[in-house]
């Protein structure tokens, strides 16, 4: 044993990380390429953020798809499928030639990567049991939260070396190492009976989150509020999720129970993923392109410099586990989302010659945030439910950071560009970015008043308990 862990519950994690740490990184690896994809596929940034933005929807269409899939096909199965779909749409997307192209096989490499984590922690579950899940949600968070941090420097060092279609080739390797590796020494575990699938719910929410975010996307190509291309796509988009929480509470088993939101701090703990997903991953794509577009830094540098991010979240990550157990996970969660609003204001006030040593060392501090806010939420979330119920809770949280980051990468790309689509001088577009942080902030504030209410969830009971049930 190492840590407390048997030998095969250290070796099934290893495997199942090494796939589902591809996905997470491919959510921000394209950030830092924004704008090379824009010159070279000759496209405006309001419609190569769908490379972004369609990637994440993808991901959150597909995750509550995952306890069925499991259910029906069994764990292992459909991780190795979901592993080739996404391995298959990495190489796809290196191979196109077009925007319209890699957006279409972003989505496909999405499908794939949405179940990805949510089936590797069900086989974890399965495999570690309750009593070890919480010392394996410990192991693991490191690479699951650094990731999405590091993706612009990576993204960064190959766009700077190497064509930009190696973003997605270097998943192709590491695809087929984690496939060969899965069928080797993944075990095959029971997921019970599967039941029907709510196709209908399948086709109102996501085509419903989809419409919401289309709508966003198209009034960030200039056009006004009142544009048809803005208006329909997001009323229509908007129906459609009423539609899904109308037909939710009738359906024998819905896609996503929305019952579970009479809990007030399960929905508080709901509404703070998702706006922290939105704020974060929404303003990840501002500092690589704030550092390429006025600071004139080529795509190497503009990565590397988002770094100081990874680092606070790498220091972050084991405090916020022991703050959790000290303290409880409630206040960590409301610490890091005032970190997170403190953290957006200074960026906020960015200009044409704002020390670059002052802006990494604010990325620390949002780094920090980032590595508070997730799992202290969602362990707090996870004590105030039954234990029959954390199923359904968990793919609920995961969709709504996904969807979060999806929509709130497509309002600040939208303030962004209509903030300096007239900007001709560097001051004018330097606004552009200030006046996007500001937003950023709104959404960040959002988060903090729901995260106030995560405090009732310890009750004064140690926090051991609910660690062990984000696994579950």
């Amino acid at each position: 044993m190492r840590g407390g862990l048997e030998r095969r519950v250290w070796i099934v994690a290893s495997v199942v990380v090494l796939g589902f740490v591809m996905s997470i990184l491919d959510t921000t690896i394209v950030n830092v390429a924004l704008r090379t994809l824009a010159v070279d596929l000759k496209s405006p940034l309001s419609k190569v953020q769908w490379v972004i933005t369609g990637y994440m929807l993808a991901l959150g269409a597909t995750i509550p798809l995952t306890g069925w899939a499991a259910r029906r096909f069994g764990a292992k199965p459909t991780y190795l499928l979901s592993l080739v779909l996404f391995t298959a749409g990495s190489a796809a997307c290196g191979m196109s030639t077009s925007i319209d192209q890699l957006i279409g096989f972003r989505v496909l490499q999405g499908v794939g990567g949405g179940m990805l984590m949510p089936v590797a922690m069900i086989i974890m579950a399965q495999v570690a049991g309750p009593k070890q899940m919480g010392r394996v949600m410990a192991a693991i968070s490191m690479p699951v939260m650094v990731a999405p941090i590091l993706g612009p420097v990576v993204g960064g060092l190959i766009v700077g070396n190497l064509h930009w279609s190696w973003i997605f080739f270097v998943n192709v390797p590491i695809g087929v190492v984690a496939l060969l590796l899965g069928i080797r020494l993944l075990p095959h575990t029971d997921s019970g009976e599967a039941g029907p699938l709510d196709w209908l719910g399948l086709l109102l929410l996501p085509g419903g989150v989809v419409g919401v975010t289309y709508g966003l996307s198209e009034l960030g190509s200039g056009r006004g509020v009142s544009d048809p291309r803005v208006v329909w796509p997001f009323l229509a988009g908007a129906v459609l999720v009423v539609l899904f929480c109308l037909h939710a509470p009738r359906a024998k088993r819905p896609l996503l129970d929305l019952s579970l939101y009479r809990n007030r701090i399960f929905a508080a703990a709901a509404t703070s993923t998702l706006a922290s997903s939105a704020a974060l991953f929404g303003a990840m794509i501002l500092i690589p392109l704030y550092y390429q577009v006025v600071r004139h830094q080529g795509v190497v540098a503009a990565g590397l410099l988002t770094a100081p991010q990874g680092i606070g979240a790498m220091v972050a990550m084991p405090l916020a586990v022991r703050l959790s157990e000290r303290i409880g996970a409630g206040k960590v969660a409301v610490l890091g989302t005032a970190l997170l609003c403190a953290s957006t204001v200074p960026l906020a006030l960015i200009g044409v010659r704002t020390s670059i040593v002052a802006i990494s060392l604010v990325l620390v501090v949002r780094g920090l945030s980032i590595g508070m806010c997730f799992m202290p939420a969602m362990t707090a979330a996870f004590a105030s439910l039954e234990r029959h119920q954390l199923s359904d809770a968990s793919p609920q949280l995961n969709v709504l950071q996904r969807l979060g980051g999806a929509v709130g990468t497509a309002a600040i790309a939208a303030v962004l560009s209509r903030s300096y689509l007239h900007a001709r001088t560097p001051l004018a577009v330097v606004h552009g970015f200030d006046t996007a942080y500001w937003w950023a902030l709104g959404i960040a504030a959002l988060a903090f008043v729901p995260s106030l209410f995560l405090v009732r969830a310890e009750g004064g009971a140690p926090t051991a308990e609910a660690f062990e049930a984000v696994g579950a």
